[in-house]
């Protein structure tokens, strides 16, 4: 395929190693990148998969390339803990025409959450924190919160007492009353914006303006996309005395070995962060930074703000790492990380029926018969009742540049795509239009 950069596990494993440190520049990346290729050295036949039915996966994400939908794209897909195949597609930077390269690292949005979810995981096997806990037996700053209750004749916000104090389970679940402050217009909404809550200046000073704004609704009755992984953040670094990047580190991307996953990029691997791209007035890419209410930094240092909900960056390769651990029952390569029992408490579905209408979304994903939610991770608990053709127990997320991962245990399948185009419009849904043409492709699903 023209223009696509391929990683291709028939060749030799010299020349997947030259097509993996392709455009790196730092030794450190090299050996990365020369170890990744050795674990890809299975032809996707010999992990059910057919090559030929893959070249239409292949297809669709070079369509969106060629269409301008997108700068560039990595794919990886692994089944049985190896790697059926590596892609790189179009350009990691559309101004200098620098080529998308396998190792080029992205920023991972909401693909964060479910790394704060292990975080927090690790810590709850440690005993310090119980899921039927209020949230204020951790942070006393929620001990009185109040929840939202209309607004009378001259606007001002009514409030009343939660029904119950919200919970740890509930902060897993975004179930507890938070908001973003990101997309809805309502009078809380309009309060997290006015009070720069995603743009404090630590997750401190975050805490303590949540605590003066009342909850969205009470606790358990919705589920509403919010600040909870942030919170959940804030909660890591109290319980742990580490800082949530160095915490992580410590007790995830070090033990994992993902080289290049972190809160920032370090000056001397810069030339393999990808661009950013949203959309101009004609819906045409343009190269563009997130907005500051994300609480983002230019990721040149680590943040004073590290966002559990958003602010991690990642390689597709790592990510993968982080990934295989999960399908693994919580460990990689003789390194534990988790129980299997605590992989599947965390991958479970946590939501009642009653949630699981259709009523709540965000963006492309929608709670709904046969798809719920987990401990910061979304699960199909039916796919066929959620029109998916994925295996039951699958567990995924996916983030604000386009970037998406899926877990399938039924399968042993793993998957991560990573792209670069923000939320817009014109933002296509690649984590829909890959799962068909990944599971057309499994023609030995038993194997």
């Amino acid at each position: 395929m023209k223009n696509t950069k391929v990683l291709c596990v028939a060749a030799s494993s010299l020349l997947v190693a030259m097509v993996l440190v392709g455009g790196t520049h730092s030794t450190q990346a090299q050996q990365a990148s020369a170890k990744a290729a050795e674990s890809a050295a299975a032809k996707p036949e010999s992990l059910g998969f057919s090559s030929e039915r893959l070249e239409r996966l292949h297809a669709q994400m070079q369509q969106q390339v060629d269409q301008k939908q997108l700068a560039g794209v990595v794919t990886l897909l692994a089944r049985h803990g190896k790697v059926a195949e590596l892609r790189a597609y179009g350009k990691k930077d559309l101004a200098s025409g620098a080529p998308m390269t396998t190792d080029t690292i992205f920023r991972a949005f909401s693909m964060t959450k479910v790394v704060t979810g292990v975080a927090m995981m690790i810590l709850y096997e440690q005993g310090k924190w119980n899921p039927q806990d209020p949230i204020s037996k951790y942070i006393p700053e929620f001990a009185h919160l109040k929840v939202f209750k209309g607004v009378d004749a001259n606007g001002k916000m009514l409030v009343e007492d939660p029904i119950h104090p919200p919970t740890m389970r509930e902060l897993m679940t975004h179930t507890a009353g938070f908001s973003y402050g990101l997309f809805g217009e309502g009078p809380v909404d309009k309060a997290y914006q006015a009070q720069g809550v995603m743009s404090s200046k630590n997750l401190q000073e975050m805490i303590n303006r949540l605590a003066g704004i009342p909850l969205l609704y009470q606790p358990g009755t919705k589920w509403v996309y919010s600040v909870s992984m942030d919170v959940q953040g804030y909660i890591v670094e109290k319980l742990s005395g580490q800082s949530l990047p160095d915490f992580m580190h410590d007790h995830i991307f070090a033990p994992l070995k993902m080289r290049d996953s972190g809160f920032y990029v370090p000056k001397e691997k810069w030339n393999r962060f990808a661009t950013l791209y949203g959309e101009d007035s004609t819906g045409a890419l343009q190269a563009t930074s997130p907005t500051p209410s994300l609480g983002l930094g230019d990721y040149k240092s680590q943040p004073t703000m590290p966002s559990g909900g958003g602010g991690m960056v990642s390689t597709a390769q790592d990510y993968s790492r982080f990934a295989q651990m999960l399908l693994n029952g919580g460990e990689l390569d003789a390194v534990r990380i988790l129980s299997p029992a605590t992989v599947q408490l965390m991958s479970s579905n946590h939501l009642p029926p009653s949630l699981m209408t259709g009523e709540f979304f965000i963006g492309p994903e929608r709670i709904r018969p046969g798809m719920g939610w987990g401990y910061d991770c979304a699960v199909f608990t039916d796919p066929a009742t959620a029109d998916e053709i994925v295996g039951k127990g699958t567990y995924f997320w996916i983030g604000a540049a386009d970037t998406w991962f899926w877990i399938d245990p039924t399968n042993d399948i793993v998957f991560v795509g990573m792209t670069q185009h923000l939320i817009g419009p014109n933002q296509p849904n690649v984590e829909q239009i890959s799962r068909p043409a990944v599971y057309q492709a499994l023609v030995k699903p038993k194997m």
